[in-house]
């Protein structure tokens, strides 16, 4: 089974942060990355781990 794309309100729960703040950025480049697939933006779950991880490791978290 292929594990499901996260939405961006599934980040900004994960996250615990608002919708807002993942749309400024992805806007400014920064946050985890993120897919536009049609109209929605999409996050791997596998990608948004590893960059908070990197966000602790780095102090930015």
């Amino acid at each position: 089974m292929i594990a499901p794309l996260w939405t961006i309100g599934d980040v900004a729960e994960y996250l615990q942060v608002p919708k807002n703040t993942l749309y400024t950025w992805r806007s400014q480049r920064k946050g985890p990355p993120s897919a536009k697939i049609g109209k929605y933006i999409r996050y791997d779950p596998d990608l948004v781990r590893a960059w908070t991880l990197a966000q602790q490791e780095s102090g930015d978290l």
